[in-house]
């Protein structure tokens, strides 16, 4: 019986082992990207039965995006990070601005990713002011830390807007992007006239379970596990990262924006960070949005509450 139970007991340790070993490595693939043309990826070539399998064990690779061009005129500008690295924004002026929003794309996404909502500020008389994060588009790095470092990105942006002499300015984001707009909030007292944050999540771990429950795998101990590795590789403590916490932080008005459809945001999130916000704000539902953007899924509804809220 003590034999059996041994038995048991080492396939039960060797398991949790490989289970482990495999979580690494969609937590390292997870928060790194590949510069373009590095995986020699082939757009449009069918993956084989071993590469589909491979990406399942191992994690899949990503590419940075690169951005495609604005159809307006455009300033590009080069920030860096204390760490060395460079970040690439565009700078879109109008004449005679009512101030200047400054936008933040998702994970794995690019600057050139939030042109249809930066044209639309523009339209309502804003300059605007998009970055690439570290590790996306045409900024410097590969490692993504989903808006712990990235904090920093916004206030490098914040503070080049400020120093033009803007007294106006708007943070927008989308999904990591409001999630880091808020962290910036609280790590640097940022203090912006107003925020739209569109789909942030609550905490990180919740953002992993969101993307694992999109893998239609169970998101426990996955996205626990998932979410130790992922900060202990690269050095941070990864269930510090809350932004329904720092909400409690941010001294401006704020629209909270959310898509009932959405996979990988719960309701439960946006209402924790709803209820953490201790000033003005707004939340607005749009019952056929998911995780995506909410301009292009409903522009009527978009372009009427932020007209709005902007007033």
């Amino acid at each position: 019986m003590k034999k059996i139970f041994r038995i048991i007991l080492r396939t039960i340790l060797i398991l949790f082992l490989l289970l482990n070993i495999v979580v690494i490595f969609h937590a390292y693939k997870f928060t790194h990207f590949y510069n373009p043309g590095e995986l020699g990826m082939v757009p449009g070539l069918k993956k084989t039965g071993w590469e589909n399998t491979k990406s399942i064990l191992f994690g899949f690779n990503a590419e940075k995006q690169s951005n495609s061009l604005p159809d307006t005129t455009y300033n590009t500008v080069n920030l860096t990070t204390k760490d060395g690295t460079k970040l690439e924004g565009w700078m879109i002026e109008v004449p005679h601005p009512r101030g200047t929003v400054l936008l933040f794309h998702g994970h794995g996404g690019k600057k050139s990713g939030v042109l249809a909502e930066a044209y639309q500020f523009n339209k309502l008389g804003f300059n605007t002011f998009l970055l690439d994060f570290r590790a996306h588009g045409n900024s410097g790095g590969n490692t993504c830390t989903i808006g712990f470092e990235e904090s920093e990105d916004v206030k490098l942006a914040y503070d080049f807007i400020q120093k033009r002499g803007e007294k106006n300015l708007v943070l927008w984001g989308i999904s990591m992007g409001g999630a880091t707009v808020t962290k910036a909030v609280h790590d640097y007292n940022l203090a912006p006239s107003k925020i739209i944050l569109e789909m942030p999540f609550g905490s990180l771990p919740s953002a992993v379970a969101g993307r694992i429950r999109m893998m239609h795998l169970p998101a426990e101990p996955l996205s626990t596990l998932l979410t130790f590795w992922g900060g202990t590789i690269h050095g941070f403590w990864a269930y510090g990262m809350k932004p329904s916490e720092y909400a409690k932080d941010i001294r401006c008005p704020v629209l909270l924006q959310w898509g009932r459809l959405d996979p990988r945001v719960s309701e439960k999130e946006t209402m924790d960070i709803y209820s953490n916000l201790q000033i003005q704000k707004k939340l607005v539902i749009y019952e056929r949005s998911g995780h995506e953007s909410l301009y292009k899924k409903e522009p009527a509804k978009w372009l009427m509450e932020v007209t709005e809220f902007l007033k």
